[in-house]
């Protein structure tokens, strides 16, 4: 698929967000000049293509108030992952659930999902919930905490002239 310069166009109007306004594609059609329906559309194409990987939310936890961030990564026997990993995705303070491969010897790792609070003993006693609540007190685990935070944002596309280095496209 070869993109248009509207597509080129589209994609860079999406790829810092959208406009948090009630109707966010109609916002973007009319600095485009297209229809609300056809950029629904078009998106719907380009995704479909490929183009487009996937679109979802970058939130920004720490403005939100959660400062302890922590990455809980699991040693799961291999026939378990799946059962488990929907088991901890399915608690509400689990922000991401995700199955990675082991690095042997180092790392014996399978399974990694974050939790996020205001401070680290909330998280702490989150995470003694869902080991008690789903019986993983044998599964071996470790909980590695943030210590930075980096630039948070989606993918992009297409370059718009900004560097990621530059102030004005800083995201926090």
């Amino acid at each position: 698929m070869v993109l248009s310069d509207k597509d080129r166009q589209l994609i860079a109007a999406i790829q810092g967000g959208l406009p948090l306004v009630a109707k966010p594609y109609a916002a973007i059609a009319a600095q485009l000049g297209l229809t609300e329906a056809g950029v629904i559309s078009r998106l719907e194409t380009l995704q479909a293509a490929g183009m487009i990987k996937r679109m979802g939310v970058v939130v920004r936890h720490r403005e939100l108030g959660y400062r302890a961030n922590a990455m809980v990564v699991w040693d799961i026997p291999d026939d378990q992952v799946e059962r488990i990993g929907e088991l901890l995705a399915g608690e509400t303070c689990v922000t991401l659930c995700y199955q990675r491969p082991r690095r042997l010897p180092a790392w014996p790792y399978n399974l990694f999902c974050m939790i996020h609070g205001s401070e680290r003993d909330s998280v702490l006693w989150r995470l003694e919930q869902i080991i008690a609540h789903h019986g993983l007190e044998k599964i071996p685990h470790n909980v590695l905490f943030s210590g930075h935070s980096f630039k948070q944002r989606g993918a992009h596309y297409v370059e718009t002239g900004k560097q990621p280095w530059d102030k004005r496209t800083s995201h926090g």
